[in-house]
């Protein structure tokens, strides 16, 4: 098949690499000519992936005028604050002389009605629905290891086409679960929440727990090991992030409030994570018994999760915000997020970016660890006591072993430990 992909989501990068490695020919429309730059791709798989599938012939970049006029199916996949630039590609597809009806899939994060909004303009055509499952950090395997992926569909020709393309990255039938496309946002929108719903759930109970005297880590292992729980998104720490996941749950939450439903349970959820987020500043400033002008913090990791240099509702905000008011300057590592840590807060005295891990803690008064990175699981803590200004590690993601932490001479504090 021929087919034209609009949006510079990563989610648009994964699967035109997908189908133009199974063989279909795939145009990435778009006017802008740096290629890498069109996705803003932060995964060098997928940027590899998409410069060998251009090589191949595969792959084409080009502009709305280039784009051919036999095109099988139109992608749309445009993140949460892009809806006006779907609708006016949409406009500009009605003005061409094309036939229709033509598959058209909206692999975008609008929310509730998204699809609806851009079938109004192209009412010939064929619409579905195929959300956007994609993982940041771990963006193909998201994708072709998903066990069932979610197909709003209302038209029996539509699937058949859709299936056919999809076929080579979801060969076994019952890979498909088709529904209405409204019943298939909806899902997608609960899909997000339910995942919210048990991070702020444990973090919830780590609290808990560490008044109780109880580590949230042994609570948590026994948990996932009920079969009817099971280990994801079970992991306890210092808050969810992300573009799209926070922008679904915000979504879903004023979706059931419009409704009139009576339920708060979103909403806390929604709380629960942001309160958490401020979690080890208050530990901090617990620690310091509030005497934090003048002292020097090191940070690890400013991304909200590992493997992606996305900085969005990430716990690094809030913690900046709350140690600066108290006149604190901040020595900040993180081996993907600093180039986008500086364009959002620029030059500042009371902000230090580091491009080695150890240089960040030189003279702090205390180390807060926000993301997961491999890199700083295992700490040379010799070199650490030497540097540092007081031995005070803040473990917002549970990464260590506090007993033996301690043993090294270290102050430790962890979430639920």
């Amino acid at each position: 098949m021929k087919i034209a992909m609009f949006g510079t989501t990563l989610y648009a990068g994964v699967i035109s690499s997908l189908l133009a490695e199974s063989g279909h020919q795939v145009f990435i429309c778009n006017d802008l000519q740096d290629h890498t730059a069109l996705f803003n791709l932060r995964d060098q798989d997928v940027v590899r992936s998409l410069e060998k599938q251009h090589k191949s012939g595969f792959l084409s970049y080009c502009d709305f005028a280039a784009l051919p006029l036999d095109i099988d199916a139109y992608f749309f996949s445009f993140n949460p604050a892009q809806e006006g630039e779907a609708l006016c590609v949409a406009k500009q597809l009605k003005m061409r002389t094309i036939i229709h009806p033509k598959l058209m899939i909206n692999a975008s994060t609008f929310g509730l009605n998204g699809t609806e909004k851009l079938k109004a303009v192209l009412t010939d055509d064929h619409w579905v629905y195929f959300p956007d499952i994609i993982q940041e950090g771990q963006a193909f395997k998201s994708v072709t290891s998903a066990s069932k992926v979610i197909i709003g569909c209302a038209d029996q020709q539509a699937q058949g086409h859709l299936e056919e393309m999809l076929r080579p990255i979801f060969p076994r039938p019952q890979q498909y679960l088709f529904m209405p496309v409204l019943d298939a946002e909806f899902t997608k929108l609960s899909i997000s929440g339910m995942l919210a719903t048990r991070i702020s759930y444990v973090n919830d109970l780590a609290a808990v727990a560490e008044k109780l005297g109880i580590d949230i880590a042994h609570v948590r292992d026994g948990m996932a090991a009920d079969s009817r729980i099971g280990e994801s998104y079970l992991y306890s720490g210092a808050g969810f992030g992300g573009e799209n996941f926070s922008h679904d749950i915000l979504t879903l939450s004023n979706t059931i409030s419009n409704t009139g439903t009576k339920s708060q349970l979103l909403g806390q959820v929604w709380d629960i994570n942001e309160q958490q987020k401020e979690f080890l500043f208050r530990k901090l400033w617990n620690y310091y018994h509030g005497n934090l002008a003048g002292k020097t913090i090191a940070i690890w990791g400013a991304a909200f999760k590992q493997h992606t240099s996305s900085t969005s509702f990430s716990p690094i905000h809030p913690m900046l915000a709350a140690l600066w008011a108290q006149g604190v300057t901040v020595r900040l590592h993180d081996p993907q997020a600093l180039e986008e840590i500086h364009t959002i807060y620029g030059e500042r005295d009371n902000l230090i970016l580091c491009e080695d891990q150890y240089d960040a803690v030189n003279q702090a008064h205390g180390l807060c660890v926000l993301t997961a990175w491999k890199q700083y699981w295992s700490l040379d803590y010799t070199q650490l006591k030497l540097k540092l200004a007081h031995p005070l590690i803040l473990d917002g993601r549970n990464i260590y072993q506090p007993d033996y932490v301690k043993s090294q001479g270290f102050a430790y504090m962890g979430v639920g430990r």
